[in-house]
Protein backbone atom coordinates (compact mmCIF):
# COMPACT_ATOMS: atom_id res chain seq x y z
CA UNK A 1 0.00 0.00 0.00
CA UNK A 2 2.69 2.68 0.83
CA UNK A 3 4.80 1.56 -1.78
CA UNK A 4 1.41 1.88 -3.91
CA UNK A 5 0.79 5.34 -2.83
CA UNK A 6 4.03 6.84 -2.92
CA UNK A 7 4.01 5.53 -6.57
CA UNK A 8 0.62 7.46 -7.51
CA UNK A 9 1.77 10.84 -7.02
CA UNK A 10 0.75 12.30 -10.54
CA UNK A 11 0.29 9.17 -12.27
CA UNK A 12 -3.13 7.27 -13.06
CA UNK A 13 -3.91 4.11 -11.11
CA UNK A 14 -3.97 2.25 -14.25
CA UNK A 15 -0.52 2.89 -14.53
CA UNK A 16 0.40 1.87 -11.02
CA UNK A 17 -1.17 -1.44 -11.24
CA UNK A 18 0.48 -1.86 -14.40
CA UNK A 19 3.63 -1.53 -12.96
CA UNK A 20 2.91 -2.71 -9.30
CA UNK A 21 2.24 -5.88 -11.31
CA UNK A 22 5.89 -7.03 -12.24
CA UNK A 23 7.43 -4.87 -9.46
CA UNK A 24 5.52 -6.51 -6.40
CA UNK A 25 7.01 -10.27 -8.09
CA UNK A 26 10.21 -8.85 -7.53
CA UNK A 27 10.26 -6.19 -4.34
CA UNK A 28 8.49 -8.60 -2.16
CA UNK A 29 10.26 -7.29 1.35
CA UNK A 30 10.97 -3.91 3.04
CA UNK A 31 14.99 -5.45 2.43
CA UNK A 32 13.88 -5.75 -1.38
CA UNK A 33 13.09 -2.15 -1.70
CA UNK A 34 15.95 -1.03 1.15
CA UNK A 35 18.65 -3.24 -0.66
CA UNK A 36 17.98 -2.39 -4.66
CA UNK A 37 19.88 0.09 -6.53
CA UNK A 38 18.54 3.37 -7.70
CA UNK A 39 19.06 2.87 -11.05
CA UNK A 40 17.34 -0.48 -11.16
CA UNK A 41 14.58 0.82 -9.30
CA UNK A 42 14.09 3.97 -11.21
CA UNK A 43 13.82 1.50 -14.09
CA UNK A 44 11.27 -0.29 -12.78
CA UNK A 45 8.58 2.40 -11.94
CA UNK A 46 9.98 4.83 -14.66
CA UNK A 47 6.55 4.81 -16.16
CA UNK A 48 5.04 6.20 -13.24
CA UNK A 49 7.01 9.91 -13.84
CA UNK A 50 8.68 11.43 -11.37
CA UNK A 51 10.46 8.16 -10.78
CA UNK A 52 14.20 9.65 -9.65
CA UNK A 53 12.07 11.27 -6.64
CA UNK A 54 9.91 7.88 -6.11
CA UNK A 55 12.59 6.03 -6.14
CA UNK A 56 14.57 7.95 -3.65
CA UNK A 57 11.39 7.58 -1.27
CA UNK A 58 11.25 4.38 -1.66
CA UNK A 59 14.36 2.95 -0.84
CA UNK A 60 14.64 5.66 1.63
CA UNK A 61 11.13 4.89 3.43
CA UNK A 62 12.58 0.86 3.77
CA UNK A 63 15.43 2.09 5.19
CA UNK A 64 13.56 4.16 7.76
CA UNK A 65 11.10 0.90 8.34
CA UNK A 66 14.05 -1.57 9.03
CA UNK A 67 15.76 0.93 11.14
CA UNK A 68 13.05 2.29 13.03
CA UNK A 69 10.15 0.23 12.78
CA UNK A 70 11.11 -3.13 12.88
CA UNK A 71 10.27 -3.48 8.95
CA UNK A 72 6.57 -2.55 9.20
CA UNK A 73 4.74 0.60 8.12
CA UNK A 74 3.61 2.32 10.97
CA UNK A 75 0.17 2.85 12.29
CA UNK A 76 0.05 6.18 13.17
CA UNK A 77 -0.39 9.41 11.11
CA UNK A 78 3.05 11.05 13.54
CA UNK A 79 5.36 7.73 12.61
CA UNK A 80 4.23 7.11 8.76
CA UNK A 81 5.15 11.17 8.18
CA UNK A 82 8.84 10.17 9.31
CA UNK A 83 9.32 8.42 6.62
CA UNK A 84 10.20 10.14 3.30
CA UNK A 85 7.99 10.27 0.34
CA UNK A 86 5.37 10.32 3.03
CA UNK A 87 3.16 13.33 3.27
CA UNK A 88 -0.58 13.56 5.16
CA UNK A 89 -2.15 12.88 1.68
CA UNK A 90 -0.27 9.05 1.78
CA UNK A 91 -0.47 8.60 5.18
CA UNK A 92 -3.72 8.81 5.37
CA UNK A 93 -4.11 6.59 2.30
CA UNK A 94 -2.15 4.15 4.43
CA UNK A 95 -3.89 4.38 7.16
CA UNK A 96 -7.18 3.89 5.84
CA UNK A 97 -6.87 1.25 3.61
CA UNK A 98 -4.33 -0.79 5.25
CA UNK A 99 -5.59 -0.47 9.26
CA UNK A 100 -8.69 0.88 8.90
CA UNK A 101 -7.48 4.12 11.14
CA UNK A 102 -9.26 7.34 9.92
CA UNK A 103 -7.26 10.16 11.21
CA UNK A 104 -7.66 13.05 8.43
CA UNK A 105 -9.18 13.51 4.28
CA UNK A 106 -6.57 12.40 1.89
CA UNK A 107 -6.83 15.22 -0.10
CA UNK A 108 -5.19 14.70 -3.63
CA UNK A 109 -5.49 17.01 -7.11
CA UNK A 110 -9.05 16.04 -7.42
CA UNK A 111 -10.38 16.62 -3.91
CA UNK A 112 -8.04 20.10 -3.97
CA UNK A 113 -9.61 21.15 -7.54
CA UNK A 114 -13.40 20.39 -5.78
CA UNK A 115 -13.12 21.86 -2.52
CA UNK A 116 -11.87 24.59 -4.23
CA UNK A 117 -14.69 24.76 -6.91
CA UNK A 118 -17.63 23.76 -4.34
CA UNK A 119 -16.42 26.59 -2.16
CA UNK A 120 -15.58 23.84 0.68
CA UNK A 121 -12.26 26.07 1.17
CA UNK A 122 -10.43 28.67 0.14
CA UNK A 123 -7.21 27.21 0.05
CA UNK A 124 -4.34 25.82 -2.01
CA UNK A 125 -2.73 24.55 0.34
CA UNK A 126 -4.06 20.69 0.91
CA UNK A 127 -3.00 20.28 4.58
CA UNK A 128 -5.00 23.66 5.51
CA UNK A 129 -7.83 21.88 2.03
CA UNK A 130 -8.09 18.94 4.80
CA UNK A 131 -8.63 20.97 7.68
CA UNK A 132 -11.21 22.78 6.47
CA UNK A 133 -12.89 19.90 4.92
CA UNK A 134 -12.43 18.25 8.84
CA UNK A 135 -14.07 20.87 10.08
CA UNK A 136 -17.34 20.22 7.96
CA UNK A 137 -17.94 17.03 7.30
CA UNK A 138 -18.77 14.51 10.11
CA UNK A 139 -15.59 12.46 11.00
CA UNK A 140 -17.58 9.41 9.96
CA UNK A 141 -17.48 10.66 6.21
CA UNK A 142 -14.01 11.75 5.82
CA UNK A 143 -12.80 8.64 3.93
CA UNK A 144 -16.42 8.85 2.23
CA UNK A 145 -16.20 12.26 1.18
CA UNK A 146 -12.36 12.24 -0.14
CA UNK A 147 -13.73 9.01 -2.46
CA UNK A 148 -16.32 10.93 -3.45
CA UNK A 149 -14.71 14.26 -4.48
CA UNK A 150 -12.28 11.77 -6.25
CA UNK A 151 -14.77 9.70 -8.31
CA UNK A 152 -16.48 13.32 -9.29
CA UNK A 153 -13.47 14.68 -10.62
CA UNK A 154 -12.42 12.13 -12.51
CA UNK A 155 -15.99 11.49 -14.06
CA UNK A 156 -17.42 14.97 -14.40
CA UNK A 157 -15.58 18.06 -12.55
CA UNK A 158 -12.52 17.25 -14.65
CA UNK A 159 -10.08 20.02 -14.40
CA UNK A 160 -9.62 21.11 -17.97
CA UNK A 161 -13.24 20.48 -18.99
CA UNK A 162 -15.86 20.21 -16.31
CA UNK A 163 -19.04 18.72 -17.55
CA UNK A 164 -21.31 21.45 -15.82
CA UNK A 165 -24.60 20.24 -17.55
CA UNK A 166 -24.27 16.76 -16.70
CA UNK A 167 -23.72 17.45 -13.35
CA UNK A 168 -25.90 16.78 -10.21
CA UNK A 169 -23.97 18.93 -7.92
CA UNK A 170 -24.87 22.11 -10.61
CA UNK A 171 -27.39 24.17 -8.61
CA UNK A 172 -25.41 24.07 -5.45
CA UNK A 173 -22.05 24.76 -6.99
CA UNK A 174 -20.97 28.65 -7.07
CA UNK A 175 -18.45 27.67 -9.86
CA UNK A 176 -21.24 26.74 -12.79
CA UNK A 177 -21.56 28.50 -15.17
CA UNK A 178 -25.54 29.32 -15.46
CA UNK A 179 -26.54 27.17 -18.08
CA UNK A 180 -29.21 28.15 -20.80
CA UNK A 181 -32.57 26.13 -20.09
CA UNK A 182 -31.21 24.14 -23.89
CA UNK A 183 -27.94 23.58 -22.10
CA UNK A 184 -29.23 21.73 -19.07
Amino acid sequence: MLVSTILSAQCTDAKVNEVTRTLFKKYRTVSDYANSTLPALQREIRQTGFFRNKSKSIKSAAAVLIAEYNSEVPRTMQELLTLPGVARKTANIVLQNAYGIVEGIAVDTHVKRLSQRLGLSVNKDPNKIEKDLMGIIPRKNWVLISNLLIWHGRRICKAQRPRCANCALRKLCPSAPNLLPTQQ
